[in-house]
């Protein structure tokens, strides 16, 4: 059974329960596979990564088998605005930000579980690789505020900025920056990089931690209690505010 995101943000949580820890989010647009059911709660896999997790049954909407091929035949759009507004059947607007899904988009028009939205926004197409926009992209996230498991521009976490910038340019990444760093293909040398390969970070244990994406002049975006540009070397990431080096390279990756 699969069911379809038709809110702004939905937390995805580690167990049935508001309470739990938001490990995720699902935005506008985004396909999900329901694997169990508790209650009022779907745990759910989320099919662009494969991250699993629990939603409010009421914050998606199912969709039939043919919808379900119908998405996976056609060419997906993203929204490429901060934020946008859809009009929900003439009457409702129903908000969407940057990086969601616009499925079965056409014309400035989207329809999907008996709903049909109206959207005049800016977008690009999923399958168009742009590589030279990717630190472009990742500058239009400076500043959004820290959120553990976030996925927008109003509260993000690190893994979850370079999962969005690199969808809106393209590229599909795994959610968590340890999955991220399995991917794409070995840097040895900072001096080797380009603008935006990946830089990651470890803890003291060595578990990988952190990651952002390198941009020109040995800077790094990523996302540390904000969304923000710190220079990079190669001992790790300085912050000049702190005159500190607040984490530590472990290694780079290239995945365009």
């Amino acid at each position: 059974m699969f069911a379809i995101c038709n809110l702004t943000l939905v937390p995805v949580r580690k167990e049935a329960s508001d309470r739990s820890e938001m490990v995720t989010q699902l935005l506008f647009g985004d396909i999900i596979e329901i694997l169990d059911k508790q209650k009022s709660w779907y745990k759910i896999k989320m099919l662009a990564d494969d991250y699993t997790g629990w939603i409010d049954q009421k914050q998606v909407a199912l969709i039939t088998d043919e919808e379900k091929a119908n998405y996976d035949s056609q060419s997906s759009f993203i929204s490429n605005d901060i934020l946008q507004i859809a009009i929900l059947n003439n009457s409702e607007m129903s908000t969407i930000v940057m990086g969601s899904t616009l499925p079965f988009y056409s014309n400035k028009k989207l329809s999907f579980g008996g709903n049909n939205y109206s959207f005049d926004g800016n977008t690009v197409l999923v399958s168009t690789k742009r590589p030279d926009n990717i630190t472009l992209q990742a500058q239009l996230y400076l500043n959004s505020p820290y959120l553990w498991g976030g996925r927008s521009p109003f509260g993000i976490d690190c893994s979850g900025l370079t999962q969005m910038v690199y969808k809106i340019c393209g590229y599909k990444l795994r959610r968590d920056a340890i999955q991220q760093a399995e991917q794409g293909e070995t840097i040895s040398f900072l001096e080797e990089t380009i603008p935006g390969d990946l830089a990651f970070f470890d803890n003291e244990e060595g578990k990988i931690i952190h990651v952002g994406i390198i941009t020109h002049g040995s800077n790094i975006i990523h996302a540390s209690g904000k969304v923000r540009m710190d220079k990079l070397d190669h001992q790790g990431i300085y912050n000049a505010e702190t005159k500190k080096y607040s984490h530590k390279l472990r290694l780079i990756k290239r995945l365009i």
